[in-house]
């Protein structure tokens, strides 16, 4: 992948085309969307180091670990899923949204919801 911009490019439509078909009716991913973030990632020299966290995570990656008590929002798109019993044990959770649209890949399938639902947790944060 970090060897051809055109092998990764593949990857990623790959990846980009799976993630869009979960969800029926969900608006396919903009073209130039893609091509913008295949492009960061080419550029940046980062597809290997983003890629990377699932390696490490391993088989300890969902053993309840001691809680931070760092404010966590969640944010839970349709496609995807996240099961907030296993995610409280070790996370402060003040704030859990989940959306009928989005996908895995909100960022490119559902910016708008993505954008509202960070600021409507930054909102709960704020000190008056």
């Amino acid at each position: 992948m970090a060897d051809s911009p055109v092998g990764q490019l593949a990857w990623n439509l790959d990846l980009y085309d799976a993630f869009s078909r979960r969800v029926p009716g969900q608006t396919p991913i903009d073209r130039d969307a893609i091509l913008t973030s295949v492009s960061i990632s080419w550029f940046t020299n980062t597809a290997g180091s983003s890629a990377r966290i699932y390696r490490d995570a391993g088989p300890d990656a969902f053993r309840p670990r001691e809680n931070s008590r760092v404010p966590t929002g969640v944010a839970v798109f349709a496609g995807d899923s996240a099961i907030r019993r296993f995610a409280e044990p070790s996370n402060t959770i003040v704030h859990w949204s989940e959306f009928d649209t989005g996908g895995h890949l909100p960022s490119l399938q559902a910016p708008e919801l993505l954008v509202g639902d960070i600021r409507a947790f930054f909102r709960k944060l704020q000190v008056n």
